[in-house]
């Protein structure tokens, strides 16, 4: 996987707009360098079986202040070290959720029905994700389907999603799937975003969002070797009252 807020209002509460602009946190247009992501005060990471056995005590007391965890792919993929991190994050008290990776070769539904089959339906964990990523590499499907397609069957998984836990998954889209296929879709949604060589802002068309993962070869205490790091569109305090609205249910 993983992968501006602008004029956006945090639902269920009355916070200023999220806009980079408006908080002063928009990165220079030119000279973009990851280390422009560090004027955002919330960062996160994104984790899979990849990252082995995780401290995840160290990896809150060094500044990580949420998480997704891979849980399920298609319709019968589980992370193997899901549940483990999925208990053991909680234990430490970080802000987790889980993500699904798309499959382009399954409905929605079923892909709905794995996910819920493995994910605990807590109130303090963080929305739901779609992780929609195209997937040349696959050994059983290469398809990219058309926008109707994609948009009709991941708002399906993410109807059902919602009414299971509570909770409008958020939908990360990494930029060629976006610029392809969903620019102008799932405006009901809030996005999580990846750009790694330059500001969302500057590469994803008609696109505002809530997250940004900034980097694939992050690191963080806890975890040995590389990882996907993130940060939320926002203030200390705008985090504190997304949390607040988006983890009850």
């Amino acid at each position: 996987m993983l992968a501006g807020v602008a004029a956006l209002a945090l639902a269920g509460c009355r916070s200023a707009s999220l806009d980079v602009n408006d908080l002063g946190l928009a990165p220079a247009p030119s000279g973009f360098s990851a280390d422009s992501a560090h004027a955002y005060p919330v960062h996160g990471i994104d984790v899979s079986k990849y990252q082995g056995t995780i401290d995840w005590n160290a990896a809150r007391q060094g500044g990580t202040a949420f998480a997704w965890l891979k849980a399920t792919e298609g319709g019968d993929i589980l992370d193997d070290r899901f549940l483990e991190n999925w208990r053991n994050a909680g234990a430490a008290g970080v802000p987790r959720g889980a993500y699904h990776f798309w499959y382009h070769c399954r409905p929605g539904v079923e892909q709905a029905a794995w996910f819920i089959r493995n994910v605990p339906r807590e109130r303090n964990a963080l929305p739901p994700v779609i992780d929609i990523e195209w997937t040349p590499f696959s050994p059983t499907c290469t398809r990219r389907p058309t926008t109707e397609e994609i948009v009709r069957e991941v708002g399906a998984m993410a109807d059902v999603l919602e009414r299971h836990y509570g909770k409008r998954p958020i939908l990360y889209i990494p930029i060629d799937v976006h610029r392809e296929r969903l620019v102008g879709a799932f405006r009901q949604h809030q996005m999580w975003l990846r750009a790694v060589r330059d500001h969302p802002k500057n590469v994803y068309e008609d696109r505002d969002f809530h997250f940004w993962q900034y980097t694939e070869s992050g690191t963080v205490p806890g975890i040995r070797g590389e990882v996907d790091r993130n940060v939320f569109a926002g203030t200390r305090a705008d985090w504190i009252r997304w949390l607040q609205t988006h983890t009850a249910g």
